[in-house]
């Protein structure tokens, strides 16, 4: 299977990649399953792709949490080193491509007192919800490669 029939197969198209690299054959060792699991389970508990009723919840934390991604996946992969290449060829578009943009724009706007403001607590909370559409995929494409059950819509969603 090539890497660009493996991102299809799961509804991960949006990613910008090289041709030649969605051309390269996928083949996941251990440590990207390894690695796969130890991302999902993150995923599975944090605000990134749980839902934040309205009412409930502080948006500065729920960035703070989208944003602590980033160490959580640099960790990931230098505890499982390069043999988690294909892990880290998908977890490092998605942070850059899906994540890195929505907290960029919403940390300058923390800055800038957003969260002080419902009309943009309630934007951010759109957004939000927008980009917890897209890594419950991510979610259910690592459940896939760690070959574990996907338990990403397990509980109700109570909105």
């Amino acid at each position: 299977m090539t890497f660009r029939k493996f991102l299809e197969n799961w509804d991960m198209n949006e990613l910008q990649l090289d041709l030649k690299f969605l051309k390269l054959k996928w083949e996941p060792q251990t440590a990207d399953q390894n690695a796969a699991w130890e991302l999902y389970v993150e995923l599975l508990t944090r605000i990134s792709t749980q839902a934040l009723p309205s009412g409930h919840g502080d948006e500065k934390t729920a960035l703070t949490s989208v944003y602590s991604l980033f160490p959580t996946v640099r960790e990931i992969i230098k505890k499982h080193g390069k043999e988690c290449i294909q892990f880290a060829k998908i977890a490092i578009p998605v942070l850059n491509q899906i994540v890195r943009p929505f907290t960029a724009q919403w940390h300058k706007a923390s800055l800038e007192g957003a969260f002080d403001k419902p009309a943009q607590c309630q934007q951010f909370r759109r957004e939000l919800a927008e980009l917890q559409t897209k890594l419950n995929k991510f979610t259910r494409l690592l459940a896939g490669i760690a070959k574990v059950e996907d338990i990403t819509f397990l509980e109700a969603q109570q909105l």
